[in-house]
């Protein structure tokens, strides 16, 4: 199955952006999902059209096309506020050229309602702009595949969907929830996907794994979601190594890993 496959610049987030595209592209790549790199995220709520041109221009002499961006809720603010400040998010994603906005949601219970509605009153702007706001698993509001059915149905609006992260269901619940997990039902509903592994030892999770060699089922979960539907895009976000050869090597194997998997269903 030919599904797009990025990768996220978190396996070299100690490296600057423009250097993370230039071993992401040499990988094997031609997407890119944006996260942080030297402790911030190229392209912000707050980033100015000069921040925002000189990341585009980073990925595009790598040869990427930054497709993602990460970014998140400022329910801290208020609702009024935390609308506009999401809105310039979606702005300035749409002019890096981000086709997905991805969003962790809120750990805060006392959040949840102002969370469902400030997705309620953006997604209308997402949707002018071009962008789809996709909600990872990240505890909280998503800690399980039958939360992120609920926050679907919350929102229900065509440009808000779930990105699917199985690493994170195992990481946030210990193990207690599998990913495949109502796989089936989920899966109409799922616009992205992570490509990340999970491992307990000693009753701590750890996400800072290989793909397959830990306790995520990617060929259960994967063959789950196009089953329902799903067509992608994926993205690598973790690998274990701390060096920059054994992350290379890392990325390059995962995204062998991933194709290997989608090609068998």
């Amino acid at each position: 199955m030919d599904l797009v496959i990025g990768c996220t610049t978190r396996p070299y987030s100690a490296l600057p952006f423009a250097e993370a595209c230039d071993h992401i592209a040499r990988a094997g790549y031609s997407e890119v999902a944006v996260f942080a790199n030297q402790g911030k995220v190229a392209v912000r709520s707050d980033s100015t059209e000069g921040e925002i041109a000189a990341a585009r221009k980073a990925a595009a002499d790598a040869g990427l096309r930054p497709s993602m961006l990460i970014g998140g809720t400022r329910l801290d603010l208020g609702l009024p506020a935390a609308v506009e400040e999401y809105n310039r998010l979606i702005d300035n994603a749409a002019l890096l050229g981000a086709t997905w906005l991805l969003d962790g949601g809120t750990q805060d219970e006392a959040q949840y309602d102002d969370y469902y509605e400030l997705m309620r009153r953006v997604v209308r702007h997402a949707q002018e702009a071009g962008v789809q706001i996709t909600l990872k698993p990240h505890g909280g509001i998503g800690l399980t595949p039958r939360d992120l059915i609920v926050a679907y149905h919350k929102v229900e609006h065509p440009f808000f969907g779930i990105c699917y992260d199985p690493g994170n269901i195992i990481f946030y619940t210990k193990g207690s929830v599998g990913p495949e997990t109502d796989i089936r039902e989920l899966a109409p509903l799922v616009t992205a996907g992570i490509i990340k592994d999970c491992v307990i030892t000693d009753g701590k999770p750890d996400v800072m794994v290989n793909p397959g060699d830990g306790l995520v089922d990617f060929r259960r979960v994967l063959s789950g979601l196009t089953w329902g539907g799903f067509r992608g895009p994926l993205y690598v976000e973790c690998v274990a190594g701390t060096e920059v050869a054994d992350i290379d090597a890392n990325v390059k194997g995962a995204l062998k890993f991933v194709r290997g998997i989608l090609d068998g269903i």
